[in-house]
């Protein structure tokens, strides 16, 4: 009776096994985050006959950091839930072990994806990590309350992470290998390179369909007194900043770009000039009442621009719609008053009273 109960066990090993080597070779296969929800969690609810399989994701996390990519993906509610890192920790502590429980599961509510709420019977919280570092958990769940109860071995669940931390750290690798070769690293606009391309695009467009197309250059004023008064830090935080800004104030249908150093590129299809006048008070309004703010100083972001619009010139080509702008730019610039104190930074930063920091060596 003992050798029947361990043939079985055994035989029971070895299709798990055969389940687990499956999964692994796919996951071998998986190199963007489209793959690893279409294919991967569907593939281990599949496979091992789990009614939800989903990941919880950190949003501050490296891969939590690169879910943006993710915005269109329609089936993304059933496979996905980002979670503030604090809370976290909170459910699942300090340990690496993944978490079984089959009560209370209302305390894992902020896990839960919407589909499943109120539904799950038991649940399996599988840690994942990247780099050493906690970036999430893979989370299985049955209405059995049964399948996952605390007492159950959890030798394969931690396998199972293994296997899939790694295919997220080949994935978010791989995606950000991709992120950069059309965004720039430092804000994340689209680079000067793509930004070119899709000018071309819109102006091709623009002479076929007889559509307006606008483009502004857009230079941030006094960006060389941050550097020097503040440090480099401090300056690339306010390119952050103003990438930020930009890409609230515009369109959908609008590209922003960093074109070199504080100098930015808006494409603005379909809008003539006073359209993009227009978005550039809003911009501008928008600058004014968000100033970067550091623990010692706030530091406004103030701009100069020129707005270039297509068919003002005879033979409007890309090029020309750049370099007129960029004229435009120069222009605005020279116009604008001295400002005694713009070497040195004196009259451009408001000082937090108490703030105690120093100003760059």
């Amino acid at each position: 009776m003992e050798d029947a109960t361990l043939f079985h066990l055994l035989e029971d090993y070895e299709k798990l096994s055969s389940k687990f080597f499956h999964v692994e070779t796919r996951i071998l296969s998986i190199l963007n985050f489209r793959d690893l929800f279409n294919v991967l969690l569907k593939e281990i609810e599949s496979v091992f006959a789990i009614p939800y399989v989903w990941l919880a994701l950190i949003e501050d996390s490296e891969a939590g950091r690169l879910l943006p990519l993710l915005e269109t993906e329609q089936d993304l509610a059933l496979r996905l839930k980002r979670i503030d890192g604090l809370r976290f920790a909170e459910l699942l502590g300090a340990g690496r072990a993944p978490l079984l429980a089959d009560r209370d599961l209302n305390t894992f509510s902020d896990l839960f994806p919407e589909p499943s709420k109120g539904r799950l019977g038991s649940l399996a919280v599988v840690p994942l990590f990247l780099g050493g570092r906690l970036i999430g958990s893979l989370n299985l769940g049955d209405e059995n309350p049964e399948r996952y109860t605390p007492d159950k071995d959890s030798v394969f669940l931690q396998q199972l992470g293994v296997k899939v931390s790694l295919c997220l750290s080949n994935v978010t690798a791989h995606e950000k290998l991709s992120f950069l070769a059309y965004h720039d690293a430092l804000t994340g606009l689209l680079n000067r390179r793509v930004m070119k391309r899709v000018l071309e695009r819109e102006c091709n467009r623009c002479r076929r369909y007889g559509h307006a197309l606008s483009l502004v250059f857009i230079d941030l004023d006094d960006f060389k007194a941050v550097n020097d008064t503040w440090g480099h830090e401090t300056g690339d935080a306010l390119l952050r900043h103003w990438a930020q800004l930009l890409e609230g104030c515009t369109r959908a249908s609008d590209i922003a770009a960093r074109f070199a150093g504080d100098e930015f590129v808006v494409i603005l299809p379909a809008s003539d000039r006073a359209a993009a006048e227009q978005l550039m008070a809003r911009v501008l309004k928008t600058a004014r009442r968000r100033p970067l703010k550091t623990p010692s100083a706030q530091i406004p972001v103030t701009l100069s621009y020129g707005i270039a619009t297509m068919g003002e010139e005879a033979g409007d080509t890309p090029e020309t719609l750049l370099k007129r702008a960029d004229r435009h730019l120069y222009e605005a610039k020279k116009e604008k008053p001295h400002r005694s104190g713009a070497r040195t930074g004196l009259g451009l930063f408001r000082f937090v009273p108490g703030a105690g920091a120093k100003k760059k060596p």
